[in-house]
């Protein structure tokens, strides 16, 4: 398992855009991906539950990556906030 904390770097926060790129990604995954914000845990691959979440831009963010390709999901998604997803 792996833990990482991310800041959302773009402005916007995890908006629609931000959310379908995450949502995409860790549906190529096997691992299990989840995003802590605000003591909440919630599945990378639910739309809903990540638009729900409300994570506003600056905010710090909890990854967790739990499977066999952990790793390569992580760096994934790690290249993703560290580039504010290309906004």
């Amino acid at each position: 398992m792996l833990k990482e904390q991310m800041v959302v770097k773009n402005a916007t926060g995890l908006h629609a855009r931000p959310v379908t790129t995450l949502v995409k990604l860790a549906g190529r995954y096997k691992s299990s991906i989840e995003l802590v914000y605000n003591d909440k845990a919630i599945k990378l691959k639910s739309m809903m539950g990540l638009l729900g979440a409300g994570v506003k831009g600056g905010s710090t963010v909890e990854i967790i990556c739990d499977g066999e390709d952990e790793q390569a999901a992580m760096d994934e998604i790690r290249e993703l906030f560290a580039t504010g997803f290309g906004e």
